[in-house]
């Protein structure tokens, strides 16, 4: 009815502006007429008083209607820039509802009083797989998102429960099946809407889908899980600690008893002692300089050190980490193992590589390593170094007689009678077979004779044992050679020495002969 009337009052106001100016113009007419007819009886006077009476109506019906005119137009003016105006709050409007709902990133959906879908976003359309055409003016859509019975039910009884008395649904999670038949979880917000008069009009509930969410911390819980099973089955201690002079643990693994004998809690913010405490032999320097080095070129780090247990024992341990930034501040994290008997092994056969199996001397190619480093000190400071090259007289008659059994005998103790009666400077090894070389730094020729004479007497004047009680004599022949005299290099003055040595032994053995300088050996 008021729309009716809407309609009818421009018509209306048209009829009586027309009616008032009819009404204006008759009396106008009628009067104006009357009064010039009697005030100018002159029908000339009279006929010119009506032209302009005529004019001046014109002209005053005419500043009239343009008064009126502006009037209307410039109320249309403010009406159509009123209606821009409008209809520019009523775009932006759309495009906020669009930017809004349509493009967010979570379901938002409006239900009416009866439960019908109302309102529907693209999210909602995304993560369902409905369309809006489908869902709108329906309450279809809870029996597909629900399939079953019972938790369609229980979800829409919590629902009724909260709702109508102004309550809100927060972080309410459902299960929804999807239209390819995939479950979702989705986390719903949800509160009632309410008219004016306090009336509830409808829903609105906004859900977020926290599928990938809840599966990612199921796999955090499972990897948690597994990592902690992995720590307290480690063979060593896994460990995470401050960059500082103490290296302070933030924390240790359970297998830190068994690595250095302190609880984990004693070791934890240096509550008993610090790790740094536990470094032996003053090592931490170089586990510092080692961990400074990979942290200045943003590498791992590995280092073999040794610590002191709790009980006092010594092991080594290997320590694999790596800095990584928390909070502002720099900590290692890693694992320490216990490699004591990897490193008791290492030295087992480093010995076996350096060492003679059945003297205990050194072997062949340890000794020129060594001879080839003791050449270059002799170079370096201009120092005397002599070489010794010793062969046993006759030693094929004892393996022929007594036995290679007995022959291993002579060849232990004579060697040891020889590295007994040398300086601690001095280097002894076996070449192979009855040969055996000594090192003498810092020994010119006249020296280095003294001391092989004195070697030879010493073995010709004592019998050696041939291990079942009996005893053999043995007598020696020795060639000496010198650094710089009679070469520069190992080679040289090896090949000198035992050039001597056979020469002591064709000149009848058990003696010592001196290679000649260089020179001389190569002058007529």
């Amino acid at each position: 009815m008021d729309r009716l009337e809407g309609r009818h009052t421009p018509l209306r106001r048209s009829l009586l502006v027309v009616g008032v100016y009819l009404l204006a113009g008759w009396l106008w007419i009628a009067f104006s007429d009357y009064l010039a007819a009697q005030w100018f009886p002159d029908p000339d006077a009279l006929s010119r008083v009506q032209t302009y009476k005529g004019i001046l109506f014109v002209v005053v019906t005419a500043l009239v209607l343009f008064l009126v005119l502006m009037r209307q137009l410039s109320r249309d003016r403010i009406m159509l820039s009123l209606h821009h105006h409008q209809r520019e709050e009523i775009r932006q409007l759309n495009q906020l509802r669009e930017s809004l709902i349509e493009r967010a990133n979570v379901w938002i959906n409006v239900l009416d009083p009866e439960g019908r879908i109302v309102l529907w976003n693209k999210a909602a359309e995304e993560i369902s797989g409905y369309r809006r055409e489908e869902v709108l003016d329906s309450d279809q859509i809870w029996q597909w998102l629900y399939p079953d019975a019972d938790e369609r039910e229980r979800h829409r009884a919590r629902a009724e429960e909260i709702l109508p008395d102004e309550g809100e649904l927060i972080g309410y999670e459902t299960c929804i099946t999807t239209r390819d038949g995939r479950e979702r979880r989705i986390s719903w917000n949800a509160r009632g809407l309410r008219d004016e008069g306090g009336e509830i009009v409808g829903t609105i509930a906004i859900g977020q889908d926290i599928t990938d969410l809840r599966e990612a911390e199921i796999t955090i819980r499972q990897r948690e899980r597994q990592l902690s099973t992995l720590m307290d089955n480690l063979p060593g201690m896994a460990y995470r600690c401050r960059y500082d002079e103490h290296w302070t643990m933030l924390f240790v693994s359970s297998g830190c008893r068994e690595l250095t004998g302190y609880q984990s809690e004693e070791l934890v913010n240096n509550n008993r002692v610090s790790y740094a405490g536990l470094i032996a032999d003053n090592s931490n320097e170089d586990v510092l300089r080692a961990v400074e080095s990979a942290i200045g070129n943003a590498e791992p780090f590995s280092i073999e050190y040794p610590i002191v247990r709790k009980d006092g024992r010594h092991i080594w341990v290997w320590e694999r980490g790596v800095a990584v930034g928390s909070n502002d501040d720099l900590v290692l994290e890693g694992i320490i193992l216990d490699i004591s008997d990897r490193k008791a092994l290492e030295e087992e056969l480093s010995e076996l590589a350096t060492r003679d199996s059945l003297t205990g001397l050194f072997n062949r190619r340890e000794m020129t390593r060594l001879l080839d480093e003791e050449i270059a000190r002799a170079k370096r400071y201009g120092r005397a170094l002599a070489l010794l090259w010793i062969d046993f007289d006759h030693f094929k008659a004892i393996n022929d007689d007594c036995g290679h059994a007995a022959g291993d005998s002579v060849l232990k103790a004579t060697s040891a009678l020889l590295a007994d009666n040398v300086r601690s400077v001095d280097v002894i090894g076996r070449f192979g077979g009855e040969e055996f070389v000594i090192l003498l730094p810092e020994m010119d020729r006249f020296e280095a004779s003294e001391t092989a004479e004195r070697l030879r007497a010493l073995i010709s004047d004592t019998p050696q044992p041939l291990g079942d009680g009996r005893t053999v004599p043995l007598t020696i022949s020795i060639g000496v050679s010198v650094f710089p005299d009679n070469g520069t290099d190992s080679r040289d003055l090896c090949a000198a020495a035992d050039s001597a040595m056979y020469q002591a032994k064709s000149s009848g053995r058990n003696r010592v002969v001196l290679a000649p300088p260089a020179q001389e050996a190569h002058n007529p």
